[in-house]
């Protein structure tokens, strides 16, 4: 590009004003490089001629091979698609493609390296904010570039007093282009502004320009700047201008000429709508490579945003499960608290005078005695009320309100008889003579039950939180580790009780610690059976009973993705840890004498643990049965059944 190449885009015009060294019609010619690297202002009401002559100039350079960026907030520029490839950006779907901020940098590029023209269509955005955001990147982008490639180069700002007001209030957006307006020659970045209200243009811009177009004006406001600029004579005049006409002003020669710009070649999709037919041209397209270019932006954009939304979606989870796990805190702080109440009241009547149901000494003080004995039945009522509040509090925790233990042994086994209206909670209607053999049967025991330490909030999360790791590995021997760290951790009792879950299927707590050797004292059956129940080995079946979960748990960990031989193979893993040997290669329902049988020789877990019974301490041990239990547990069964 030589200096002296101009564009032809106007013929001098009659009236004042006119340059009286050139006859009417003769041409009027721009200077390419002044008009791609200086700054321009095209001022005049609407319908006065301004967007066609900004576009004249456009046609002029895009049809000589100089791109242009226009920041078009009207959507009318898009006719310049029916001659030029020009690539139109913008949020609409007539657009060739959608952009938004993410996308500045490479407008830029595609504006300045690979000299692409583009209509940077603003009109189509929703939130304001988003335009300016977007106009602010690309004119930083161009800005920083330049100053490397010093290329001439012209942008174009349709409606500048909406981003450089005269009043204030400018925002990041408006100071850019007042700083390209400033600066910007000396890097080749031009810019022309356009404006229907020149009192509403920040003058700093004003006075900076090099070329300026006053098409016609009428307001006052607005007639005051051209007199201020151009001189009085020209304040009036330009109100009698007529469509197209304008004073031209420019540095380069200094001079002041009233001239005709030329009617633009493309499609005028900001003409006034009239009452013909509105035909819309067949416009050019640019090359799919470059539109492939940004759709790889939009592209990238949308990746991030769904991983947004998957990220928020994975938070919403965990809030919830950290809801469920401040829930179970506050149960297992119940629990404790229970715990606590029932270690209490066994203290007191361990330490009660009397084992049948007698008074203490009338004023005995060791015992907390008083002349009528009333302290003495106190602590024995709370010893009662604990039970059946420990008890009541498991039936809660399983949703079911119907939850009791089974009947417990009978007098004739010489066990002490618990109503089974007091394992649901209802101790008051107990037969106090029942309720004294049971505590003086739980007092004579040689085995108490084991200490239940209380549940804390750190246990509760930790365990819960380790499982859902263990989850998340999605392997086989994480799974399985983390089963058997649950079992390990049981009291022997308790996983003797497990066992016997196993074995039945569903069973009730009593049974299952009676056949694991324990007692038929439900207070120290429920106290064995909680670990169990808290590390979700077995679950709640109904009615009091409870069934084996390691199974569910396995499936549950691999969301059902396994088959039924997969998930076997992964419980015969888990059980190893406390299932002998021997029953592992029979079915869990097999009866213990047809395992007996073959377990082999020396391996002390293949006997079934018995016991005697726990009122009876003169009776022998029972053999196990046919049906996989000790005569206790059997006979408990029968009179459940009964």
């Amino acid at each position: 590009m030589s200096e002296e190449e101009a564009i032809h885009v106007a013929d001098v015009s009659e009236g004042i004003g006119g340059d009286a060294t050139a006859e009417p019609g003769s041409p009027v010619e721009l200077p390419v490089v002044d008009v791609l690297t200086g700054r321009s202002f095209i001022t005049g009401k609407s319908g006065s001629g301004k967007s066609n002559t900004a576009s004249v100039v456009i046609e002029n350079l895009l049809s000589n091979g100089f791109p242009v960026m226009i920041v078009d907030t009207d959507g009318e520029y898009y006719g310049l698609k029916e001659e030029y490839e020009i690539l139109h950006a913008g949020a609409d779907d007539e657009c060739d493609i959608v952009v938004s901020p993410e996308h500045a940098e490479k407008l830029a590029t595609l504006a300045l390296e690979q000299n692409v023209p583009i209509i940077l269509d603003v009109s189509g955005y929703l939130e304001e904010d988003t335009a300016n955001e977007l106009l602010l990147e690309v004119v930083k982008q161009l800005f920083a570039k330049e100053k490397r490639m010093k290329k001439p180069f012209l942008l174009v700002i349709e409606e500048c007093h909406e981003y450089i007001p005269e009043g204030g209030g400018m925002d990041e957006t408006g100071k850019m282009l007042i700083k390209v307006g400033k600066r910007g020659r000396k890097h080749g970045l031009g810019i022309v502004g356009i404006s229907q209200r020149p009192a509403d243009v920040k003058k700093d811009f004003i006075t900076q320009c090099d070329w300026l177009c006053w098409h016609r004006l009428t307001w006052d406001n607005d007639t005051k700047v051209v007199g201020r600029i151009l001189g009085s004579k020209y304040a009036s005049a330009v109100e009698d201008l007529g469509d197209g006409e304008a004073f031209l002003m420019t540095d380069w020669d200094e001079s002041i000429r009233r001239i005709q710009f030329h009617r633009k070649e493309t499609f005028d999709a900001g003409a006034t709508p009239g009452l013909d037919d509105f035909e819309r041209p067949e416009l050019k397209s640019v090359s799919s490579d470059l539109v492939g270019e940004l759709q790889s932006i939009s592209d990238e954009k949308e990746r991030r945003e769904s991983e947004i939304a998957d990220l928020k979606q994975e938070l919403q989870k965990k809030d919830r499960r950290i809801a469920d796990l401040e829930r179970e805190l506050e149960e297992a702080r119940d629990l404790s608290d229970m715990a606590d109440q029932f270690a209490q009241a066994l203290l007191g009547k361990a330490e009660a005078p009397y084992r049948g149901g007698g008074r203490p000494p009338a004023g005995d003080e060791r015992f907390g005695g008083t002349d009528d004995g009333d302290e003495g039945q106190s602590v024995l009522k709370s010893y009662d009320e604990a039970v059946a509040a420990t008890e009541e509090s498991d039936a809660d925790a399983e949703a079911e309100t119907d939850a009791a233990p089974g009947p417990g042994p009978s007098a004739a086994d010489g066990g002490a008889e618990v109503d089974a209206d007091a394992a649901t909670g209802d101790a008051a209607t107990g037969d106090a003579a029942d309720v004294d053999a049971t505590a003086a049967d739980s007092a004579d025991e040689p085995n108490p039950p084991d200490d239940v330490d209380p549940v804390t909030r750190d246990d509760v999360a930790e365990s819960a939180l380790r499982f859902d790791e263990a989850i998340e590995l999605g392997t086989r021997e994480a799974v399985i580790d983390e089963l058997r760290s649950r079992i390990e951790s049981l009291p022997e009792l308790s996983r003797g009780m497990l066992r016997h879950y196993r074995r039945e299927g569903a069973s009730d707590p009593v049974a299952a610690h009676i056949d694991a050797g324990g007692d038929g004292d439900s207070g120290h059956a429920y106290s064995r059976h909680r670990p169990i129940r808290r590390a979700g080995l077995i679950r709640h079946a109904g009615r009091g009973s409870y069934a084996y979960a390691v199974p569910d748990l396995v499936r549950e960990a691999y969301a059902d993705r396994l088959d039924e031989a997969q998930v076997d193979e992964i419980v015969r893993a888990v059980e190893r840890v406390f299932v002998p040997s021997a029953e592992l290669d029979y079915p869990p329902d097999a009866a213990p004498a047809e395992v007996g049988d073959r377990a082999p020789a020396g391996d002390d877990e293949a006997e079934e643990n018995t016991d005697t019974d726990a009122a009876d301490g003169d009776e022998e041990p029972s053999a196990p049965t046919d049906a996989g239990l000790s005569d206790a547990a059997r006979r408990f069964a029968e009179r459940s059944e009964r």
